[in-house]
């Protein structure tokens, strides 16, 4: 266990940053090292917990909480907050495309240029200062927040017809649609003023390390005009694109801790878990608008902390 720490000390010894969240995650001693990664993983267990319940990628409550109430240097909890969101779309890929809920006609294209996106993000997201880091994330979860409370989800939005750039690209597909028991055919439009919102989602992903399942969601099912199941699964699928090349900045950059992201990716995971199985007996509506409060109070934290005011 010893020698797994000072794997991610050596990993962070190459910045400035690394050394700042080494001494602030371990005791000084050196003898109760420990805690922090017991805490933090049973924290992210009552995150999976909630991000199933309140229909919530858990990279978008990570990322803002654990940054704000943990003492890790930013850097390494963007990162984390990534391979948080990335492994739980590697987990649900290959079954929603088996599955015909996940199109790869769709999310190509658009993985492609959230994908490229989110690299820069990274990249601006590690040469900005932290204070303008924490405000720019505080902005950023709250404007998540609204778009929570404000959106419709269509669960089978009217498209008219395919658009051009649909047609070209031959974005369409079938599904079965168990609650009914019928297949349903679909296609897009809008598809140009889509793509170019992934653009922006991508380059905020990257730079918070927050995922993106928050804004792919709305941009394919109400934008695009994918049922929304299709919508769902294939934005689930695109983060499996899209986190990876941003994940790769962070880790050539030294700014990734084993002891974070361990206890981080098992806990969301466990915590999802046991979420899936709770969805029976809670209602999930009063759940979502408790984590849209959460959302609220995370992007207050790291915005009054970039102004000086909460330290």
């Amino acid at each position: 266990m010893l020698a797994w720490l000072s794997s991610g000390v050596v990993l962070a010894q190459g910045t400035a940053a690394g050394q700042a969240a080494t001494a602030a995650a371990t005791d000084p001693s050196g003898s109760n090292w420990w805690i922090w990664p017991l805490l933090l993983f049973l924290f992210t267990i009552i995150l999976g917990i909630l991000a199933v319940l309140g229909g919530v990628g858990g990279g978008v409550l990570f990322t803002p909480l654990v940054g704000g109430f943990f003492p890790f240097h930013l850097d390494f909890v963007r990162s984390a907050g990534l391979l948080v969101a990335l492994s739980g779309s590697l987990a649900a890929a290959p079954g929603l495309l088996r599955g015909n809920l996940a199109s790869l006609r769709l999310a190509l294209p658009a993985a492609l240029l959230a994908s490229a996106a989110s690299a820069f993000g990274a990249l601006a997201g590690l040469a900005l200062p932290k204070n303008v880091v924490q405000v720019l994330l505080g902005v950023t979860i709250l404007f998540v927040a609204f778009i929570f409370i404000v959106s419709k989800r269509s669960e089978f939005p009217h498209v008219p017809h395919a658009d051009k750039l649909a047609q070209v690209l031959r974005i369409q597909g079938i599904y079965y649609e168990a609650s009914t028991g019928k297949t349903v055919d679909w296609t897009v439009w809008r598809t140009p003023i889509g793509l170019f919102l992934f653009i922006f989602i991508g380059f905020i992903a990257g730079m918070f390390g927050l995922g993106a399942g928050w804004a792919n969601v709305p941009v394919l099912n109400l934008v695009m005009g994918a049922p929304l199941k299709i919508a769902v699964g294939t934005s689930k699928f695109l983060l499996s694109i899209t986190d990876t090349s941003a994940a790769w900045v962070y880790l050539n950059s030294g700014a990734c801790l084993p002891m974070i992201v361990v206890p981080s990716v098992i806990g969301i995971m466990l915590g999802s878990f046991i979420g899936v199985k709770l969805l029976t007996i809670v209602r999930p509506k009063a759940v979502r608008y408790m984590v849209i409060l959460i959302m609220i109070v995370a992007g207050i934290r790291p915005l009054l902390q970039g102004l000086g005011i909460w330290k």
